[in-house]
């Protein structure tokens, strides 16, 4: 599979596309006025603890306040290894010297309003709710992460070499300062020795000036702030199976190989400056696929298709047949249905970076096989995934529910909002609805105004229906109750808005 970064940058709006076999597979996005704020590094103040949620609001000097749980504050190594992606499965309890993991303390005695603390955004705001943020501070490198506040060496489960995952923990153990704690990325399988410690040198100079900032400033306040989108992405993503990368800005085309020769200097990337007049994001196809990305409904190459629901915290992926009738029977249609549409499922969880609760509702299989077969190519098909993801059995009714983790907002959350007519609901009252409604309103008007003559100012639709097929309506109003009616159209109005005059 070929793989490549394509980079569109503007002076409002960065974009970065990563193409497997010529397709979108990963889309980043950072406007200037909109930049995520993961990874960065606050000096806050709590101003309300929560013993009931064991939890703390701190603020950080956002627009709203940051989301601190209890876990956070002490030395969970299950939080931090989740919060940096490492990858290691959760430790159960009993597995340490036989004895259960002790329950955590209650927030109050962890801290109290007014307390400072120095804290690190773990989810950017996410629709109404604040920042996740948490107390163990982790600095990604390229090949480690460092964790000044914690004494642990972890490693990715990603490389599953038993004897290169002892080599590269005796190599980090030996040089980590005592009480520090690093986790070993997957990028960093067959580095040297070398190699490691000078990321490793790096990360504990950042962490030296960061801590200097977090002396000399008061709360609230930010004392680091992550790389960009397009540094973050290389950082994260890139492996010596991306071909090239391409990029149609000459200063980032700089900064790009800027960044290769600090922090990747023993690999050659092929990196091209893009400078031809058709936009660089047209060249590769992939305006069409973004804007596909957006729509509810999602066609397969067979005929089905599947609908993609997103609400606040749970997104529901339904899967149809569509014009797909099958050549055989019905189950043998079903089950192609259901696989074809796992692939687009997979494709379209990474494109669109939905997280959260997710409930696909496959096509219903009566045999048991073809339920397990389903089963096993959706968690094959989420394996190149780095979001971490958790699938349950597929029920009884063909529905299946899986968690994906979210770390930034959904595709479809940064280039669009609600729309203003329906606000997000998706429907608007009909016509009819709408009339019918308005007569109600009229005759409650009527029964208490003494004027002889009222004012309608509705929809320019709403007033063609009421001066056409609902035209018997007014005149019985007016029959019933001695008044006129005159009704005006507004342009300006919603469908559902209407006003009522007197006099």
């Amino acid at each position: 599979m070929t793989k490549e970064l394509v980079i569109n940058t503007t002076s409002h709006e960065t974009r970065v596309a990563l193409l497997e076999s010529g397709h979108i597979a990963e889309l980043y996005i950072e406007r200037s006025r909109e930049r995520s704020i993961v990874g960065n590094i606050y000096r806050g103040r709590v101003i309300r603890v929560l013993p009931g949620m064991q939890a703390a609001f701190v603020d950080i000097g956002l627009d709203k306040a940051a989301f601190l749980y209890v876990a956070d504050v002490l030395d969970e190594m299950e939080a931090v290894e989740q919060f940096i992606e490492a990858g290691q499965p959760p430790r159960q309890p009993g597995e340490e010297n036989g004895d259960e993991r002790p329950p955590l303390p209650p927030i109050e005695e962890l801290l109290q309003e007014g307390q400072e603390i120095v804290v690190q955004v773990a989810k950017d705001p996410i629709g109404t709710k604040g920042a996740r943020i948490t107390a163990h501070i982790s600095l990604p490198g390229r090949n480690l992460v460092y964790m000044p506040t914690v004494d642990h060496v972890g490693i990715s489960r990603r490389i599953e070499n038993e004897e290169e995952r002892l080599r590269l923990r005796h190599l980090v153990d030996i040089m980590r300062l005592e009480g520090t704690g690093f986790i070993i990325r997957t990028a960093a399988e067959g580095k040297s020795a070398d190699e490691l410690k000078a990321d490793m040198d790096y990360l504990v100079a950042m962490w030296e000036q960061i801590d200097q900032h977090r002396v000399d400033r008061g709360a609230p306040c930010l004392i680091h702030s992550d790389l960009d989108v397009t540094s973050k992405v290389l950082r994260d993503i890139l492996t010596e199976d991306v071909s090239r990368i391409v990029v149609d800005s000459a200063e980032e085309y700089r900064k790009i190989l800027s960044f290769l020769d600090t922090f990747m200097p023993g690999q050659q990337f092929r990196v091209d400056h893009y400078q031809e007049d058709e936009p660089i994001f047209d060249t590769f196809g992939l305006e069409v696929e973004i804007a596909r990305a957006l729509g509810r409904k999602v066609w397969l190459k067979s005929g089905g298709h599947i609908i993609i629901d997103q609400a606040e915290a749970l997104t529901a992926i339904d899967v149809n047949t569509g014009r797909f009738v099958g050549k055989h029977n019905l189950e043998d249609t079903i089950l192609k249905t259901n696989l074809e549409a796992i692939k687009e499922i997979a494709f379209q969880l990474r494109l669109r970076n939905i997280g959260g609760l997710i409930i696909i509702d496959f096509i219903d299989m009566e045999k048991e096989p073809h339920r397990e077969k389903v089963h096993g190519a959706l968690e094959e098909a989420l394996k190149n995934d780095k979001a971490k993801t958790n699938i349950l059995k597929i029920s009884e009714l063909g529905l299946v529910e899986m968690t994906r983790k979210r770390v930034r907002e959904s595709i479809g959350r940064i280039l669009c909002e609600p729309c203003p007519y329906c606000e997000g609901k998706g429907s608007v009252k009909s016509k009819t609805t709408m009339v019918y409604e308005i007569f109600r309103e009229l005759q409650r008007e009527m029964r208490n105004s003494p004027g002889y003559r009222m004012t309608l100012n509705v929809h320019p639709n709403i007033a063609a229906l009421l001066y056409d097929e609902e035209r018997s309506g007014i005149e019985e109003l007016e029959k019933r109750h001695q008044k006129q009616i005159a009704i005006h159209a507004r342009p300006g109005f919603h469908v559902e808005q209407f006003e009522i005059l007197v006099g």
